[in-house]
């Protein structure tokens, strides 16, 4: 029996990114992973339905 290198499902998830989002009602930053953009999700701040494709996406150089 060899020990894993890594936790079980890594394969799967490896190639995730996620993505931060702004409540448009309270401002709060939400974390969405690009295998939930199909989901329904709420702001963990004030629970108003974000819909994260209105999101702008921002990164740094």
């Amino acid at each position: 029996m060899t020990t894993p290198r890594h936790c079980p499902g890594f394969e799967q998830f490896k190639e995730l990114k996620s993505f931060s989002c702004a409540c448009p009602k309270c401002g709060k930053e939400n974390e969405i992973f690009s295998d939930e953009f199909d989901k329904e999700r709420h702001c963990s701040g004030c629970g108003e339905k974000i819909d994260f494709t209105q999101c702008k996406l921002e990164g740094a150089a």
